[in-house]
């Protein structure tokens, strides 16, 4: 069995499953999303499987331990989840900067597959370089025009093999991509590590003299356009840090009014602190100014509690028409029996806030049928 057509009968093991999903597009309004046939809304509400309990990257273990991810997408499908990110990183698609790597390809049809299944929808992030120690100095060496048609080729091959799956909610381009500010080159594509990954990635290491919002733009539409070679029906966006307004301090040049034209909606990441819920809210609603539907695709009780974050979902209705936690293989039962220390306890107070506020936040067709599925 050739390479490509494994990757084909994958996607087509479940057909059942497949033609039970809808897919997912902007509504008239431009306001949020809806499915396509039964015009019925459709909010993002689910979870970051960004990585394992151990820390471990998808590509490390799908392999090798294709069960773990089942019962963890049959897991998040049961604490009341519509939507898993996944984080697919760079090297471990790309040989080369034009040879993918049909293995993983042929992998991450199978997961197209399960969430066929599990009638999960996919938000797929790329372009990862999470763990710094993977990068290949092949990629690293490249000049900016030589990254950006890498990472063209990245996407022209994921889109290749997801474009007709309804399973498919978005191809985010990159995790919290920056534009350099200052004059003075930069030296590493990578941004601070945070908890031993690194998140945040430059898209050029030289301004040149250029706007910053003007080489965002043109980066995202090099990368959009090779997604369209292929897809011309899926959803795309970009992960954008808090700091990417148009604001005196910090900024990531990724300005949401400026992008936006070049997105089918924004996607910001967000973590409120606390007793500063209204400067958070702020936030989103500056996100909205935009004029595209927003996606807070993380979130977590990082900086607050989980009694804040609840309120700060709730609040924050009046601009956002999505949310995605995180979720780490571990489930809420499993974490009350483990020893009891503050990381747990953190994740298990939003594994519960998520269940309890389910029902608020899923259009009633959508609870029903997650009840169903439990």
């Amino acid at each position: 069995m050739t390479n490509t057509f494994l990757a084909l009968t994958l996607l087509a093991a479940a057909p059942d499953a497949a033609n039970e999903m809808e897919w997912v597009k902007v509504s008239d309004d431009g306001q949020g999303f809806v499915l396509s046939e039964s015009g019925r809304p459709f909010v993002p509400w689910g979870f970051n499987y960004d990585h394992d309990g151990d820390g471990r990257l998808i590509e490390d273990y799908w392999n090798d331990e294709w069960p773990a991810v089942e019962s963890a997408f049959r897991e998040m499908k049961q604490l009341g989840a519509n939507i898993v990110r996944i984080h697919l990183q760079f090297v471990a698609f790309m040989k080369s900067p034009t040879e993918p790597r049909q293995e993983s390809l042929d992998q991450l049809a199978r997961l197209v597959t399960l969430a066929e299944q599990t009638g999960l929808y996919l938000d797929l992030t790329g372009l990862g370089c999470y763990h710094k120690q993977d990068v290949p100095p092949w990629y690293d060496e490249l000049s900016e025009a030589g990254r950006w048609a890498a990472q063209a080729a990245f996407w022209e091959a994921i889109a290749r093999i997801c474009s007709e799956s309804p399973a498919i909610f978005c191809y985010d381009l990159m995790n919290e991509p920056v534009v350099p500010g200052g004059d003075k080159p930069r030296d590493d594509w990578l941004g601070p590590g945070f908890g031993g990954k690194h998140f945040v990635q430059f898209i050029t290491l030289d301004r040149a003299g250029r706007e910053r919002t003007k080489i965002a733009r043109q980066w995202i539409r090099q990368l959009t356009t090779a997604v369209r070679e292929h897809d011309q029906r899926h959803l795309v966006t970009v992960g954008l840090v808090p700091w990417s307004l148009d604001r005196p301090g910090l900024t990531s040049g990724f300005v949401p009014e400026e992008i936006a034209g070049d997105l089918d909606f924004i996607a910001m990441h967000i973590y409120p602190e606390r007793e500063k819920i209204a400067e958070a809210l702020e936030t989103v609603q500056g996100f909205a100014a935009a004029g595209k539907p927003v996606v807070i695709e993380e979130i977590f009780p990082l900086k607050c509690d989980a009694e804040e974050l609840g309120r700060f979902i709730e609040d924050s209705r009046d601009h956002a028409t999505g949310w995605i936690g995180f979720y780490w293989g571990t489930t809420p039962e499993e974490y009350r029996q483990q020893p009891p220390t503050i990381t747990n306890a953190i994740a298990l107070s939003w594994l519960e806030l998520f269940q309890n506020k389910t029902p608020e936040i899923l259009p009633p067709d959508d609870d029903d049928q997650n009840n169903a599925d439990r």
